[in-house]
């Protein structure tokens, strides 16, 4: 895939001609969805195979930088399918107009608010996600930060590099297993049933609190469904996997976090969004919880920000769904329905309007 060219090929576009689809992904990302290499003495791409199937669609056309508009409205003017993903503007009101063919908008990542509006879906555009490829890696690193939680390494880990002798570095809270442990779980979205699954694998007993999920659901998946204060007030671990909706903002507050057991841990590798973040720090400064954090209000988190020099705090950069595996299942994801979309075939991640209420 040429980083600022295109490719001709044979399926047909809106206007009869080969289709035309727009990446409006920046290099590193499309080496990491799509497979696509720079070989440094060619001055080529090598080509992946995904890369390979993506360029099998019809003609491709690259914008390296998803925040030019300039080059987005160029590239979208006779585009048939925009692939999308971080950074990119809306695809709504002047974008929108300039993209006249655009039928499909295929996200590389989970939520669509940030990338398409209300006038897109009222026009027609269909839009796709590739949330269900993120749901392992994030529920692997929540059981990483589970066991990290329960075992108190984070807080080892911080009295050793931090200059504190050897019998001072080595005093913690108790530390537990996770087999025989009760983890609770908020919400039970495609990353909190993968979260389920991996604990329960390792023994835990699970509980969970979902307003949309029945009792017979929460069997089906191995969980018991308590209320919320009850899941908090009896969880070693709370791991947060709710959706950012309207009603769940700052749905663990102050009075939430005090339902928490001395020695409990919080695991938010979610959004934080879920959670009062001035709360959340004021209990942390305690020492009487503990907490795993991959997301954050502000990101970058700022250098002078109280958590960094928490040593009951485990922080990761929002990275949770960075690996290897994690990224080629997007562009997996991404590369099947537009494909399934060129070909006339029902897509499998379609989102509708609804999606747009989902914050960040």
């Amino acid at each position: 895939m040429p980083g600022s060219g295109e490719a001709r090929f044979d399926r047909p576009g809106a206007d009869g001609g080969p289709a035309v689809v727009a990446v409006a992904v920046p290099p590193g990302l499309r080496t990491e969805f799509f497979g696509e290499t720079a070989d440094a003495a060619a001055g080529e791409p090598e080509v992946g195979v995904l890369t390979e199937r993506l360029r099998g669609l019809g003609r491709i056309v690259v914008v390296d930088d998803p925040r030019d508009l300039p080059a987005l409205r160029a590239a979208f003017a006779r585009a048939d399918v925009v692939v999308s993903s971080w950074g990119m503007p809306r695809l709504t009101g002047e974008l929108l107009a300039a993209a006249p063919r655009v039928g499909l908008l295929a996200h590389t990542g989970a939520a669509i608010a940030p990338y398409v509006g209300a006038d897109a879906f009222a026009r027609g555009v269909r839009v796709t996600q590739a949330g269900q490829g993120m749901a392992r890696s994030v529920a692997e690193v929540a059981l990483a930060f589970t066991l990290a939680l329960l075992h108190r390494t984070h807080r080892y880990d911080h009295a050793l590099r931090g200059g504190r002798e050897w019998a001072a570095a080595s005093v913690a809270p108790p530390r537990h297993e996770v087999f025989g442990a009760r983890i609770g779980v908020v919400g039970a979205s495609r990353t909190g049933r993968a979260y389920i699954e991996v604990v329960r694998a390792l023994g835990a007993r699970v509980q969970v609190a979902d307003p949309t999920l029945t009792a017979p659901e929460a069997a089906r998946i191995g969980a018991e469904l308590v209320p919320l204060d009850r899941l908090l007030s009896t969880s070693r671990i709370v791991a947060l996997h709710a959706p950012s909706l309207p009603e769940t903002r700052h749905l663990i507050g102050a009075r939430e976090l005090a339902l928490l057991a001395d020695g409990a841990g919080l695991v938010n590798t979610a959004r934080s969004w879920l959670v009062d973040e001035d709360a959340l720090l004021a209990a942390l400064r305690t020492g009487r919880i503990d907490a795993a954090l991959d997301v954050y209000d502000a990101e970058p988190l700022p250098l002078g920000h109280g958590f960094r020099a928490l040593p009951n705090v485990l922080l990761t950069p929002h990275q949770a769904a960075g690996t290897v595996e994690c990224r080629r299942r997007q562009g997996d994801i991404v590369v099947d329905e537009v494909e399934r979309y060129l070909t006339g075939r029902s897509l499998d991640h379609e989102v509708g309007p609804e999606a747009l209420i989902r914050v960040g």
